[in-house]
């Protein structure tokens, strides 16, 4: 939008629209009129960074628009109401500083957060506070994904210890001086709607659509955290109870595919390590994500009993994988990183792998380049091949169905994926304590073999056996 003189009349006459508008100011460089949807005027700055490359720029908000019509006393500072007179002279007062080598954007978040950290210290009730207490004395002990729910709520946790951060934008540093009891069942709805629609609060947005996954998360953690508020006796009443919740998704049936299961693991061996062989680990034993993810060596017997702790299992009980010899010789010829924790699937040598939306796409682009070269082949069109779609949790789900293809009774299936609900609720899980062990290490063999014969492309008859498992009554 070209600079126009600005008005008061005329700051007044601006609508809103559906998305923000930006309006600069031609009598003050870098100077500008911001007006939300929600109808909120404020004054803001963009200018190119100190000691950046060309054509990097910042962006500086001022404070909100004054429409009092009587000018400060004093000089105006940032954070503050701000006439039209008020916000020409900060914006000039701003470029004398950036001429003198201040860094004012970084001078006005060290400032926000010295006034946030005096206020917060001030005001044991107020969301900063509390939400810190939370996370330390509730989440960090009792969630298995701690580090999320602090994410949501607005702070960072350094992965090698140390002082959460502020994430810049989110919950912690918009509510962090507010009392709790001042967070009511509209703010909420808001928030976790903002979530939905735009994206959770001080999160990059990952998808351009709606996400009721993205507002369920929210939802969740504010209401475990005001959960915890009412049972310490700090509000009466969780203002997340009756509210707004984005519906659950639909239950998943995808299954891969005997010829799916093919390109997969030809797409694994595209990848390399770690990704690779993570994935085809996830295929073979079923196992969930963040099981496998942060596997140790330290973990895993040289009889290839696996034991997964309860801290990184879903219902908080150590399970027992009994890896068949194609996970054996799989783990066996991984590069072995250096790393303290000894972790299996590590490239920096201090955390375990991460990035999994990044090489699933990669997975996705190296399983259709495997199933159109198997087309060509065949003198089919390649370029008529299509791939649906699907998850990695979705091989838990192939590993659990092709177990039942094969003849594998339930409970020895739920044993092998670490199930307590289905067979094993109520009665049953609390007197039945066998474990299986040799059903499961029948079980897993079964299945391995039965992907080796599909993926070597070697007649397989693993599929129409009916196996010789059985369950003690």
């Amino acid at each position: 939008m070209p600079a126009k003189v600005l008005t008061d009349a005329a700051i007044r006459k601006y609508t809103p629209q559906r998305s923000r508008r930006e309006i600069p100011d031609a009598r003050a460089e870098g100077l500008y009129l911001i007006v939300e949807p929600s109808g909120t005027k404020t004054w803001a700055m963009r200018f190119r960074k100190l000691g950046g490359e060309q054509g990097q720029k910042s962006k500086l908000r001022l404070g909100p628009v004054d429409f009092s019509g009587q000018e400060i006393t004093g000089d105006p500072v940032i954070g503050q109401p701000l006439t039209l007179r008020s916000a020409r002279a900060l914006a000039a007062a701003i470029h004398r500083q950036r001429a003198l080598g201040i860094d004012v954007v970084a001078e006005s978040k060290a400032n926000k957060r010295r006034r946030r950290a005096a206020k917060e210290q001030t005001s044991g009730d107020s969301f900063g506070v509390l939400a810190r207490t939370f996370i330390e004395e509730h989440a960090k002990p009792n969630v298995r994904r701690w580090r999320n729910v602090a994410g949501l709520l607005g702070l960072v946790y350094p992965l090698d210890g140390g002082e959460p951060v502020v994430t810049e934008g989110g919950l912690m540093q918009r509510w962090g001086d507010k009392p709790v009891t001042a967070i009511d069942a509209h703010l909420i709805y808001e928030t976790i709607d903002e979530a939905r629609r735009h994206g959770v609060p001080g999160r990059e947005r990952r998808n351009k659509g709606i996400s009721d996954a993205r507002g369920r998360d929210l939802a969740r953690a504010l209401s475990r955290f005001f959960s915890w508020l009412v049972e310490h006796r700090k509000i009466t009443a969780n203002p997340c109870l009756g509210g707004y919740v984005p519906p659950p998704p639909k239950d998943r049936e995808r299954v891969l595919s005997p010829d799916e299961v093919r390109w997969f693991w030809a797409g694994c061996d595209a990848l390399g390590y770690p990704f690779g062989p993570l994935f085809m680990l996830l295929l073979i034993c079923g196992c969930r994500r963040e099981e496998a993810r942060a596997a140790r060596y330290s973990e895993i017997a040289d009889d290839g009993t696996w034991v997964i702790p309860g801290a990184r299992t879903k219902n908080r009980r150590s399970h027992t994988v009994l890896l068949p010899p194609l996970a054996r010789n799989l783990l066996a010829n991984l590069p072995r990183i250096e790393n303290e924790a000894d972790f299996v699937f590590c490239t920096n040598g201090k955390t375990p792998v991460s990035g999994f939306s990044k090489l699933k796409r990669k997975l996705d682009a190296a399983m259709l380049e495997a199933a159109r070269a198997e087309a060509k082949a065949a003198g089919r069109n390649p370029s008529k091949v299509t791939l649906e779609p699907f998850v990695i949790h979705d091989l838990r789900r192939t590993c659990a169905s092709g177990l039942q293809r094969l003849g594998i009774p339930t409970e020895v299936i739920e044993k092998c994926l670490g199930h307590v609900s289905g067979t094993f609720a109520g009665v049953v899980g609390v007197y039945q304590r066998d474990a299986l062990i040799e059903q499961r290490r029948v079980a897993l063999e079964r299945w391995a073999a039965h992907i080796a014969g599909l993926t070597s492309r070697a007649p397989s008859n693993v599929v129409s056996m009916r196996l010789p498992v059985t369950v003690q009554p």
